[in-house]
């Protein structure tokens, strides 16, 4: 399914979500090995474990350190499922909640600034934040809700991979390096030699929202107990 600015800004800016007919879960199709030799470009993803995720949040406070992300907001939430099982074997369910980085990201094609921006090189879907005019179309067409305004600039953001922090400095993301439980894999889905691509090569995942047509960057490995919901 493609997304267009069609599908979402009509009128007087209203924006519309049209998710038309539910297409099969698959894994997003992936270039071959030659075809990265050739580009170069990479292709950044991460997986969830909600298996080994205890939900102690060290991810969100590694996250809001190393990006400087004010109190009040957050770009990402680790969300906790209702008690399941009976006292005193009650268990929860941990799963996170961030920008997917899609392929095909509907904030990017309702952007008429230019200012959300998927960057071709690595897949990570940005925010220019000196073209942000701040008109909220992004916020609204993101269908998992996870953009918001920075309080001290004014600009649309999110979580970009620490694109600018971590990983212009060779590391992985904040929330990768401080999980105690190893809960999160980052990586280039285009190198089949890497230990993002083996992961989904072996391990049953799911993507939420699927059937919408974002193409989403962020997997998860459910959880062994509740309903795995998309």
């Amino acid at each position: 399914m493609s997304c267009s600015r069609r599908n979402f800004l009509t009128g007087a800016g209203a924006v519309i979500f049209t998710t038309g007919v539910a297409t099969t879960a698959a894994l997003s199709s992936r270039k071959t090995l030659a075809n990265v030799e050739q580009d170069g470009n990479k292709l950044y993803g991460m997986v969830h474990d909600e298996t080994a995720c205890i939900g102690c949040t060290a991810c969100t406070e590694a996250c809001r350190e190393v990006n400087n992300v004010p109190e009040g907001v957050s770009r990402l939430e680790i969300v906790r499922s209702e008690p399941m099982g009976e006292h005193p074997d009650v268990e929860y369910r941990f799963t996170r909640n961030s920008c997917q980085h899609c392929d095909n990201a509907p904030c990017v094609m309702v952007c008429p600034t230019g200012a959300a921006y998927k960057d071709e090189k690595t897949g990570i879907v940005d925010v220019h934040k000196e073209k942000c005019v701040g008109c909220g179309y992004c916020l609204l067409a993101c269908p998992y809700q996870v953009r918001f305004f920075h309080p001290e600039n004014g600009s649309a953001d999110k979580c970009n991979f620490c694109r600018d922090t971590n990983l212009a400095q060779g590391k992985l993301p904040a929330c990768v390096e401080s999980c105690p439980t190893k809960a999160l894999v980052f990586g280039d889905l285009n190198d089949p030699a890497s230990e993002i691509s083996k992961l989904l090569n072996n391990e049953i995942v799911y993507r939420d929202k699927l059937h919408l047509g974002t193409k989403p960057k962020l997997y998860k490995i459910p959880h062994q107990k509740g309903e795995v919901s998309s």
